[in-house]
């Protein structure tokens, strides 16, 4: 039998990120991928790397939901970049008319080809609308910031800052202190309203890693569609992502891109 992850993301032209990124996470992690795409995404090149957004008109994406339901009997589901309150609105209604074992919300707060207008209504729709519906949301520290209302500073502050969101509704909440936390590790949080589980791996690397978060939400996506834990699907997650950061690949971007090739091989 092979088990399907499904995604709900943007197309991120690169390969570095959004879709193309759950989808070679998914096969290296031996499930089948199954994406509907949300918008289209490209860096510009002649405008210091910028991102051009243009959304997917969200009856396309009803269509592509719609379609891969029906194709794949698929219980568990990775939700990435959605970009506009419509498309968030069909999505959350969408999610809402089927039965899911496991949500997987990595909350992505801004998308960088919009005005700062439009990406706080996206924000406040996203958590109105998708947070409520989530069974695991992976915030970085920014993200947990933001959904939680708390600076995040410290190891405490991520832990203090899942809590919060933990109460919001969310079963499952993995924070990410990643690079950015003070120390030689890179620190992750799992709380399940209980316990805390610690993840730690050494700081790879000193430039930025494009597709970290969307590799780690799809890790786990593809481990919980095999049938683990949450714990256990986290576990191996932070294992891949310390993988595909280690075996980065350096493009023409002043950033890095993450490379899930090779993992256990």
């Amino acid at each position: 039998m092979v088990n399907i992850a499904f995604t709900i993301a943007g197309s991120e032209a690169s390969g570095g990120a959004g879709a193309q990124t759950d989808l070679k996470t998914f096969h290296e992690l031996g499930t089948f991928g199954v994406a509907a795409l949300t918008c289209i995404v490209s860096f510009d090149p002649k405008n210091d790397w910028g991102h051009r957004f243009v959304p997917v008109d969200p009856q396309v994406i009803r269509d592509q939901i719609e379609a891969a339901t029906a194709v794949h009997d698929i219980d568990t589901v990775k939700i990435g970049m959605l970009g506009t309150p419509t498309t968030i609105a069909a999505v959350a209604d969408e999610l809402a008319s089927r039965s899911w074992r496991h949500i997987v919300l990595d909350p992505v707060l801004i998308c960088k080809g919009q005005e700062p207008g439009a990406a706080l209504d996206t924000d406040n729709a996203l958590k109105a609308q998708i947070l409520p519906l989530a069974t695991v949301v992976t915030p970085n520290v920014f993200e947990a910031g933001a959904l939680s209302g708390i600076e995040i500073e410290t190891l405490d502050d991520l832990k203090a800052a899942a809590k919060a969101i933990h109460k919001l509704g969310v079963p499952y909440v993995v924070a990410k202190g990643g690079a950015v936390l003070p120390g030689d590790d890179a620190v992750d949080v799992l709380y399940d309203g209980e316990t805390f589980t610690e993840f730690r791996a050494p700081k790879v690397g000193e430039r930025y890693v494009s597709g970290a978060g969307c590799t780690l939400a799809a890790a786990i996506t593809a481990e919980l569609a095999k049938g683990a834990s949450v714990v256990d699907a986290v576990r191996v997650a932070k294992e891949f992502v310390t993988h595909a950061i280690t075996n980065r690949i350096t493009p023409h971007t002043p950033f890095d891109e993450v490379y899930q090739g090779g993992f256990g091989g």
